[in-house]
């Protein structure tokens, strides 16, 4: 019974069809026809065998790891013998051995149930061998000089690849790296900016209180009267509550004046209102990334002790989030539960 799911015929088109988009582009043409045919012929053919052996017993992604392997050793070691500078006429012969020696090892280690990297370890093994006992062979006849064969057994496409891979990653690294050290000044300078800007302002808002006879404090807090006159009682209720006495009571004093907003100029009330809202606490997103952030905020400040302190009474799953939250995890708890436990310990801790 042929192996059901392994369509060889599309497999192998579809590996020539990727050689074709990686082929070194300084090759010339028929070196570059030459890779990606040899490629395709070797996978159909490998394919084909696989697919009609009953006695293997492969499933299909089994067949599909051999064949792979076939077209990827294929395309490496086309482009070493073309690199190489022996002439294009000893080419097939050296390909065909390492095709078959390719074949029969995987077949075996499958067989035996050789884990997979060791597989590929002994298959990079043979083909090393066999490739360079056909370079002496070639030189044996005469046919490749010392100076050809030392060539041919230098070339390694597969080693060029992995180190090309490694320092583009390192490059994107770096780039990163040097991305987020751009941004972070960037961001360090916008800061300090906006603390000046800011400083200014005060400045401004001092000088102009001065002439006036009102304090800085007292601008505010006329300025937050002027907001909560816009709100609720409830809200004004909860918001004073904050508030010491005294200033809690100056703020009513201010809500109840009929000419509040002619006691400050625009431009105050305006910068005012940035400060205010400076250091205001900003409501965020409920999500389990930022529970996990607003739980490093804690754990940042006050012991991992004395958090779980507070909630020792506490069901176990809850207990669990928490300690789980220490090591930077989400754990199971439920998201609403989540933040009414991060909220709970922030205001008890």
């Amino acid at each position: 019974m042929a192996i059901e799911g392994f369509d060889y015929k599309g497999f192998a088109e579809n590996m020539a069809g990727q050689a074709k988009e990686l082929v070194p582009a300084d090759l010339k043409d028929f070196e570059k026809e030459y890779i990606v045919k040899t490629l395709g012929n070797f996978t159909l053919l490998a394919g084909e065998a696989l697919y009609n052996d009953e006695s293997l017993k492969l499933t299909a992604e089994q067949a599909i790891f051999i064949t792979q392997i076939i077209a990827e050793w294929s395309f490496h070691k086309s482009i070493d013998l073309i690199h190489s500078g022996i002439l294009p006429q000893y080419w097939d012969s050296i390909m065909q051995k390492i095709a078959f020696t390719i074949f029969e090892v995987a077949k075996q280690a499958i067989a035996r149930n050789i884990p997979q990297d060791q597989l590929l370890q002994a298959v990079e093994h043979h083909v090393v061998k066999v490739y360079k006992q056909s370079i002496d062979e070639l030189q044996e006849k005469g046919i490749i000089n010392e100076e050809v064969k030392n060539q041919a057994e230098s070339q390694s496409n597969i080693d060029a690849m992995a180190q090309q891979a490694q320092e583009e990653q390192q490059k994107a690294q770096e780039e990163a790296q040097a991305k987020a050290v751009e941004d972070a000044e960037a961001e360090q300078k916008r800061k300090e900016e906006k603390r000046a800007k800011r400083q200014a302002e005060r400045q401004s808002n001092d000088a102009i209180a001065k002439i006036n006879g009102i304090s800085n404090k007292q601008m505010k807090l006329m300025t937050l009267a002027m907001v909560l006159k816009l709100l609720s009682q409830d809200k004004v209720t909860t918001i004073l509550n904050k508030f010491d006495s005294n200033d809690s009571l100056t703020i009513s004093q201010y809500m109840n004046m009929a000419d509040l907003e002619s006691k400050l100029e625009s431009d105050i009330i305006a910068n005012c209102l940035k400060d205010i809202r400076d250091i205001l606490p900003i409501k965020r997103k409920l999500t389990k990334e930022n529970v996990i952030l607003d739980m490093k905020d804690i754990y940042a400040v006050h012991s991992r002790e004395k958090v779980e302190k507070i909630l020792k009474n506490e069901r176990p799953i809850v207990k669990r989030f928490v300690s789980q939250a220490y090591d930077g995890e989400y754990g199971d708890l439920p998201l609403h539960v989540a933040g009414v436990v991060t909220e709970y310990i922030s205001e008890n801790v």
